[in-house]
């Protein structure tokens, strides 16, 4: 295709799983290099590495020169954490970014670094672009229904799951699944593992056009009534088994955007938690909207609804939005963009 767009895939983790069968599914997107810290996947076929069953033509490399010297259109940056000093590097080099590594805004950044990381991309006339659901699409869904609604007041967003079979990953270990209850500094851990929610209360905001004065996030625990394990973690009874983290943005006095996670890790807490299953967006306005995101498996994990299965559904809607969002990014002015600054994005639908 004449407009085909070139992707290198950095990293080769479970996002990039789910990113990779993605790209394999978009005649529009050609994925010509890959990017692995470990010195055992490199030349390694990214097929095998992303368990795709076949080889891709495509082998690991921890060469940073060599995957710029390919000229990629975008990186797919799918790490844990986010690298300062490696996305400068990638963004110098004039190649757009897109990034499920805990990054929207750059609100969490020191000021230097987010300077930094902007002028990289001013100076190579590149862009980057954080997302995945929660943070991100999901805050895009909150600002797009409120558009049927005037006079708003107050705008949300609750991710309410049951998370037992991810309390074992790698990005929930900061928030201490399992602690006693009233362990002293638990909160403001909390507070530090979910700061990433404050740079969606950012991205809303800037959607929603209000400029906040302050954002804070209030923490509460729900505690399991019997002993249990939960992804290989051991919740004792009347210790944390639940939390409800909520990041909010205001104006004054006055609270006007909310973005609430509603985690729960055993079926029995004390106080007993209602869960959605979904996300729900509420408008408060002219009139009131409500809208409901709930998220069904395919016909094929319902034939195996396994806790793998399960596990890459989350994955999934971790990485479609970045991979949805890669042409709009590529067409975007220089510098850290988000939704505000993108055209709406959505998945593009190819006849088969």
């Amino acid at each position: 295709m004449a407009d085909e767009l070139r992707v290198v895939q950095w990293t080769t983790g479970n996002v990039a799983v789910e990113v990779v069968k993605a790209i394999m599914r978009r005649p529009d997107i050609e994925l010509v290099g890959a990017y692995a810290y470990s010195a055992d996947k490199v030349g390694v076929d990214i097929g095998r590495l992303c368990d795709i069953g076949r080889d891709l033509g495509v082998c690991a490399t921890n060469n940073v020169d060599a995957l710029l010297a390919l000229h990629p259109d975008c990186v797919i940056y799918t790490p844990l954490h986010f690298g300062v000093d490696e996305v400068q590097r990638i963004l110098r080099a004039g190649v757009n970014i897109v990034t499920s590594a805990e990054f929207l805004t750059g609100r969490n950044l020191s000021e230097g670094d987010r300077a930094a990381v902007d002028g990289a991309a001013k100076d190579g006339g590149a862009t980057i672009f954080g997302s995945g659901m929660n943070p991100g699409f999901a805050q895009l869904v909150a600002a797009i229904a409120s558009g049927v609604s005037t006079d708003v007041r107050h705008a949300s967003l609750t991710e309410s799951v049951d998370v037992s079979q991810f309390i074992g990953d790698a990005n929930f270990q900061s928030v201490g699944w399992g602690r006693p209850k009233d362990d002293p500094g638990h909160a403001d851990d909390v507070r530090r593992g979910t700061a990433v929610f404050a740079e969606a209360v950012d991205v809303l905001a800037r959607m929603m056009h209000v400029d906040l004065e302050k954002i804070g996030c209030d923490v509460a625990f729900a505690y399991a009534t019997e002993d249990v394990v939960a992804d290989g973690v051991s919740i004792l009874a009347g210790h944390v088994g639940g939390m409800d983290v909520k990041w909010y943005g205001t104006v004054g006095d006055q609270e006007v955007l909310t973005v609430q996670q509603r985690w729960v890790a055993c079926q029995t807490l004390e106080p007993p938690w209602r869960i959605e299953h979904g996300y729900r967006v509420e408008i408060v306005g002219d009139p009131n909207v409500y809208v409901k995101v709930d998220l069904m498996p395919t016909a094929a994990d319902l034939a195996d609804l396994t806790a793998d299965r399960m596990r890459g559904i989350g994955l999934r809607i971790t990485a479609a939005p970045l991979v949805n969002a890669i042409p709009a990014v590529c067409a975007a002015r220089p510098g850290i963009v988000t939704y505000a600054e993108l055209p709406t994005v959505a998945a593009r639908i190819f006849a088969r």
